[in-house]
């Protein structure tokens, strides 16, 4: 797949060129084989471009990140060859840069002033509803009609509905049901004018805020690694969660903030993220922002043809290390992929 790994010398040389990447690991569990495939191709890409490699460390699940994955994410990247100009290590090379910190769960204020500028625009609706009730309606029998009247069937027939889709252990963000609009109407749909009714939520207090998706909208992008891509807004996806309850920014909104405010210009991550890129590019139109390109790995498979996860120990990079694999090893594997 991929040379052996260069030299430190080589890699930490001066950049020469606008390409901004990341590296945006997630402190939920050790790295395993498919995010060491991502995270070498947008090594390379960035090395490829003589530009500037960022590690953002993404630790806004309080209930799963731990600081022991993080400096596991941090040394075992380096132990593979890769090195990144920026990002949040406290010692070594690469400490600091002009876009920190590094580490989202540092970084509220800049998702703050992301969701007032969206409330403001009138894109976002605060949404009691638990998983309980939403599954109630999805559930119902004429649970299709009511998804359909905001915005198209669901095609997933997972009946498990996620509120934060962005936290849960087994399941990905693209996986989220279709909302069925249940508290769509909240707001009206105007926007937020500055004033007392702005005012009444200047933080978004103990509720689940969602992204009004424009109902038929078409979202196209040309993926770097994977061609062109089509979605369409409320019927490959429903209104999407941006702010939980427990007063955490979601995967979509903290993303779209920090690869906008560290000026990323090619985003480098799995395929199964695809329709996630299709909520994140409504985002960026939302904010009047231009997306950066994007780059969409297949995904590491396990002999049973399942996606590889951080409960897939035997393949963490840490177990795989410790068995005496060297780099090399580890970026050859003849592993499948899934086509």
């Amino acid at each position: 797949m991929a040379s052996p790994a260069p030299n430190a010398a080589s890699a930490d040389r001066e950049t020469s060129s606008a390409y901004r990447g990341r590296l945006a690991p997630s402190p939920t569990g050790y790295l395993h084989v498919g995010h060491v495939r991502t995270f070498w191709t947008a090594f390379q890409r960035a090395r490829e471009a003589g530009g500037t490699l960022v590690m953002r460390m993404e630790d806004l699940d309080p209930d799963r990140c731990r600081p022991v994955y993080a400096e596991a994410a941090l040394d075992d990247l380096r132990w593979l060859g890769i090195r990144w100009q920026e990002g949040p290590d406290n010692n070594g090379p690469n400490k600091g840069g002009p876009f920190g910190p590094y580490v989202q769960s540092k970084r509220s204020s800049i998702y703050l002033d992301v969701w007032r500028k969206l409330l403001r625009t009138g894109r976002l609706f605060p949404c009691r509803c638990s998983r309980k009730d939403l599954a109630v309606v999805l559930d119902a029998p004429h649970g299709g009609a009511q998804t359909q009247q905001s915005g198209g069937k669901s095609d997933s027939d997972d009946s498990k509905l996620n509120d934060n889709p962005d936290h849960e252990p087994d399941q990905e963000p693209d996986d989220e049901p279709l909302y069925p609009g249940t508290c769509r109407l909240f707001m009206g749909g105007t926007p937020q004018l500055p004033g007392p009714t702005a005012s009444e939520f200047e933080d978004p207090g103990g509720t689940n805020w969602r992204f009004r998706v424009p109902d038929g909208e078409v979202v196209e992008f040309v993926d770097v690694n994977l061609g062109p891509q089509r979605f369409v807004a409320g019927r490959d996806f429903g209104d999407f969660v941006v702010w939980r309850r427990d007063g955490v920014p979601s995967y979509q909104l903290a993303c779209v903030a920090d690869d906008a405010a560290m000026r990323i210009t090619e985003v480098v991550r799995g395929a199964d993220l695809l329709k996630s890129t299709a909520r994140q590019i409504l985002l960026y139109r939302a904010l009047g922002i231009n997306p950066p390109d994007w780059y969409h790995c297949r995904l590491v498979v396990d002999h049973n043809g399942r996606r590889l996860a951080k409960r897939h120990d035997s393949l963490s990079l840490r177990a795989l290390r410790q068995r005496g694999l060297t780099p090399m090893n580890i970026l050859s594997a003849d592993l499948p992929i899934e086509i």
